[in-house]
């Protein structure tokens, strides 16, 4: 708890030199990008933090995240066409019942890759510079046409027959399904880390390392080396990371549920105790019955499974997914988030809200040097002293509370 309030503290002090330096900090605006930013870098912090309170480390964070970044939309394209091409279209071949709640329009065959819940967008006209969107109520399939109820009127003259129009794939069980899929390839890389760290006893440094450059060569490989995205198809999903809840956005709410479900697990767990005690001395907690094995397997299942959440999350934000650069260096934000927030690299120590606290600190003083225009070459030379600072005070701090407690004692057995 005292480490945490001396990070909070100097969270503190930033944010008020900020807001001192530059009245555009602490706008609205401002600090719900920061948020919103916090939420995708904080995720892949609290990840990392459960493999360095075992001992180990894991430098192909960043990787993963590119990884992830690049098959979901090539991944979600074998189901629904390239989106390196323009939408899928449709053919009208007639419209009944233009007139009423539910009109009805008959398609040619490549409707046959239209389901409901589908959003058609209608061309857009002098009135309506964007494309409006209609939803579909029921999709069937009569006498060889397709034949699509819509959920709702059409403007009049919206449509006309023999005119292609194109159509917005919605989230629907297909993209679902896809997203656990990835979830679970990205839970596998950990699970292949673990095994190769405890049985083979490789060292989780040269494992993870030689996976920053496997994944990276994968993502180019996949993507052949081009920018990914998702056009203009998803709209719904893509909320994830442009939406909010009470005003907040959703990756900073999705990173509050994480890190308290990471808090109870770690804190009020047995599990959790088995890691902490893990980090402390492993040959002492494998005498002591715990499956050890089984434990650091666990932790970088957690760390890449998060380090997926965060790369969906940032290819859904960024929407364009660069396979040679995306995530680059992310691995080392992380570490450095993990650190700052009381996570010793030695093991034994974590904690989740300290984790938060300095990827805060990180994230505005990325935004504090943005602002700042044409100081960004420094950014990483600003981070990288702070972090280097604060590791040293807290380490110096330690070592006073250390010999402070080493004096109370020998002053109370000398007294008895």
């Amino acid at each position: 708890m005292k480490k945490n309030l001396g990070i909070f503290g100097l969270l503190i002090v930033i944010v008020v030199v900020a807001a001192f330096k530059n009245p555009n900090f602490l706008s609205a605006g401002n600090i719900y990008i920061n948020l919103r930013w916090l939420g995708l870098y904080g995720i892949m912090s609290i990840g990392v933090a459960f493999v360095i309170i075992t001992g180990g480390i894991d430098l192909s964070i960043g990787s993963v995240i590119g990884l992830i970044g690049c098959l979901l939309p090539i991944w979600l394209a074998v189901s629904f066409g390239s989106f390196r091409e323009e939408p899928n279209t449709f053919r009208v071949t007639a419209i009944e019942q233009a007139e009423s709640e539910s009109p009805i329009l008959r398609l040619d065959e490549e409707g046959e890759y239209i389901s409901a819940g589908d959003r058609l967008s209608l061309p857009a006209d002098s009135a309506n510079a964007e494309r409006p969107r209609v939803r579909i109520a029921a999709v069937e399939v009569i006498d060889g046409a397709t034949v699509v109820t819509l959920d709702g009127p059409l403007a009049a003259g919206a449509l006309s027959v023999d005119e292609r129009v194109g159509h917005q794939i919605p989230v629907g069980w297909k993209v679902t399904g896809w997203v656990v899929l990835i979830l679970l390839f990205s839970a596998a890389l950990g699970l292949v880390h673990g095994l190769l760290i405890t049985k083979l006893g490789l060292q989780p440094f040269i494992v993870t390392l030689c996976g920053l450059m496997i994944y990276r060569g994968l993502a180019r490989e996949v993507a052949e080396d081009q920018t990914e995205g998702f056009g203009d198809r998803f709209g719904d999903l893509l909320q994830l990371s442009d939406g909010d809840v009470f005003g907040l956005p959703m990756p900073f709410v999705i990173m509050v549920v994480i890190a308290v479900l990471a808090g109870v697990f770690l804190n009020y767990t047995i599990w959790g105790r088995y890691l902490l005690a893990l980090g402390k001395n492993e040959t002492a907690a494998r005498l002591s019955g715990i499956n050890t094995d089984r434990m650091i397997i666990l932790a970088y299942v957690i760390c890449s499974l998060l380090a997926g959440i965060s790369g969906i999350l940032f290819a859904f934000y960024l929407k364009s997914i660069q396979p040679s650069n995306q995530g680059n260096f992310y691995e080392l934000y992380a570490i450095a988030a993990a650190v700052l927030g009381a996570c010793s690299l030695r093991g034994g120590e974590g904690s989740i809200v300290g984790v938060v606290i300095a990827t805060a600190i990180i994230r505005v003083l990325f935004n504090v040097i943005g602002l700042e225009g044409d100081k960004s070459r420094m950014e990483l030379t600003v981070i990288g002293t702070v972090v280097l600072i604060g590791v040293i005070v807290d380490e110096l701090v330690k070592r006073f509370a250390a010999q402070y407690r080493a004096r109370r004692q020998a002053a109370a057995a000398s007294s008895g």
